[in-house]
């Protein structure tokens, strides 16, 4: 769900529209990919398959290509973009988060700590958009996102920066009923 949300982030600072129909798809994918046969592999078709996508001769795929389709072009739409977009976001402006989850957290006895539904539209500062975007990245899966997003949350909104809550230990940030990036 969080890397979603980046990868929607990211998406919106697009400068061109993310081809729709599936021949258009397959051609984009096909020429990243300098063939048909990375692309049937990456795809797990046959390579007939995309030479008759390419040519027109097929123009809707089942839904689970298609969902593939879309996937893979969407990954690989606008690398230059995508990268300009990510490295502001580390190193000069970071990313606002809006979630609407349970967060709790761990602290010394004698506090409230119990977990509760909260919404929060919080700035993250760079290095904790580095961290979340280099984890994405690098393949990080969603239980690893959500942790880095907590671990962030706790500095930035529970702890205000080192000013409060000192003694906060953890972060839980479970039941997301929604989140969303700004880049």
């Amino acid at each position: 769900m969080i890397g979603d949300g980046l990868e929607e982030a990211v998406a919106r600072a697009f400068t061109r529209p993310v081809p729709k129909s599936a021949p258009a798809q397959m051609r984009f994918l096909v020429r990243q990919l300098k063939g048909t046969r990375g692309v049937a592999q990456l795809l797990r078709v046959s390579q007939r398959t995309v030479e008759r996508y390419v040519k027109d001769q097929i123009r809707r795929p089942r839904p689970e290509l298609a969902a593939r389709l879309e996937r893979e072009v969407r990954r690989r739409w606008q690398p230059r973009i995508r990268a300009q977009v990510r490295r502001r976001a580390a190193t000069r402006d970071g990313l606002v988060i809006d979630t609407r989850a349970r967060l709790g957290y761990t602290a010394p006895i004698g506090s409230t700590d119990e977990s509760r539904i909260r919404h929060l539209t919080v700035a993250l500062p760079p290095r904790h958009a580095a961290r979340l975007l280099d984890a994405q990245e690098a393949g990080a899966d969603d239980r690893q996102l959500r942790q880095i997003t907590a671990d962030a949350l706790r500095e930035v909104y529970f702890q205000d920066g080192g000013r409060r809550a000192g003694s906060l230990e953890e972060v839980r940030f479970t039941d997301i009923e929604h989140v969303e990036f700004e880049l």
